[in-house]
């Protein structure tokens, strides 16, 4: 068990403390769970009413609601990224001791100081992995891959080849980088297959969920850019490229070729068409459908709200009505005009 006190816990955040440098705190807890040994927050004003009920020993806070709380507070800006940060202390940290016997490594393949190889791992030829590397079980590094330094990949993901991933990334079970990208021409009644000649190349600090896809480029790489975050089960098509720091929900999925900007964020289950670019600074609600370019930083949304069944039904049989209302309008406008002459 951890014993942190709210002094160094302090110092670590960025937090200005109010209360007892030396009390000890054990975890984390929600407000309305937590007990004197563990510290909790308040980002979202929706449970301040949490404050006058929770045992909490300590919690972090925005400044101007400390008079909210009686005993020991942590404040700070942004209790959310103090919440963020203290987290991690507590984070499973897997441990394999270094390289296990049923690891198949090629000759050819170059690795750093303190890799750790779990069983089933196979690494390529011409393959480098950096510094602290980890692999978990099952995992396959493909030839003339490279994985930067301080790189964490969970068990069971596949890097194909030609596969650049930077350094102090995170890459959860099942992700595929590198498969193909989907591109065929249609020959007659058949369809051909395009070899998909590029890669992928994955910035540094990048994490990417369980089960996501990301394809290789068609001549070029599909690129990942520093900071990118990406959630479960998402599928990026070949030759998309991600601007740094941008970050995409759940079963989002972006067609090939599109380009997003940096600091974009994408909710979950959005559909993005291909070869459209994306401004920096734009947000996509969930469940949006993106058919055309952005060119100015914004929040974006489409589709209609959950209505009742039978609202829904009537709403959409008249939004086919909707061209014919329209032009019906327009002549209504014609007439009054002449009418009025």
């Amino acid at each position: 068990m951890k014993q942190l006190t709210l002094g160094s816990i302090a110092e670590r955040i960025g937090a200005r403390l109010v209360g007892d440098a030396d009390y000890v705190v054990t975890g984390l807890a929600p407000l309305v769970s937590a007990s004197p040994d563990h510290l909790s927050f308040l980002s979202n004003m929706k449970y301040k009413q949490q404050l006058a009920t929770t045992r909490a020993g300590a919690v972090i806070l925005h400044p101007d609601q400390a008079h909210l709380f009686s005993r020991h507070r942590l404040l700070l800006d942004n209790p959310y990224v103090g919440y963020a940060k203290f987290s991690q202390q507590f984070a499973y940290k897997p441990h394999f001791n270094g390289i296990d016997k049923t690891a198949r490594i090629d000759s050819t393949a170059v690795l750093g100081l303190n890799v750790n190889l779990a069983a089933g791992t196979v690494i390529g030829p011409n393959v480098r992995l950096g510094d602290n590397v980890t692999l978990g079980p099952n995992t396959i590094v493909g030839s003339d891959s490279i994985v930067g330094g301080n790189t964490n990949i969970a068990a069971n993901v596949t890097l194909y080849h030609n596969v650049k991933v930077g350094n102090n990334c995170i890459i959860h079970s099942s992700a595929v980088i590198g498969a193909d990208g989907f591109g065929f021409a249609r020959d007659g009644s058949n369809w051909v297959k395009i070899a998909q000649l590029g890669g992928v190349i994955i910035g540094d600090n990048v994490e990417i969920g369980a089960g996501t896809t990301i394809d290789c480029g068609a001549l070029s790489s599909t690129l990942i850019g520093t900071g990118v975050k990406l959630d479960n089960q998402i599928q990026i098509g070949h030759n998309v490229e991600l601007g740094d720091h941008t970050a995409i929900a759940g079963c989002s999925a972006i067609a090939g070729s599109t380009k997003l900007g940096k600091y974009c964020t994408v909710a979950g289950a959005c559909g993005i068409v291909g070869h459209l670019n994306i401004a920096d600074g734009v947000h996509i609600t969930a469940m949006s459908r993106v058919t055309n370019s952005i060119a100015k930083a914004g929040v974006y949304s489409s589709g209609t709200a959950l209505d009742k069944n039978k609202n829904w039904r009537r709403n959409a049989a008249r939004f086919k009505q909707l061209d014919q209302l329209v032009k019906r309008i327009k002549q209504l406008e014609t007439n009054i005009f002449h009418l009025g002459r």
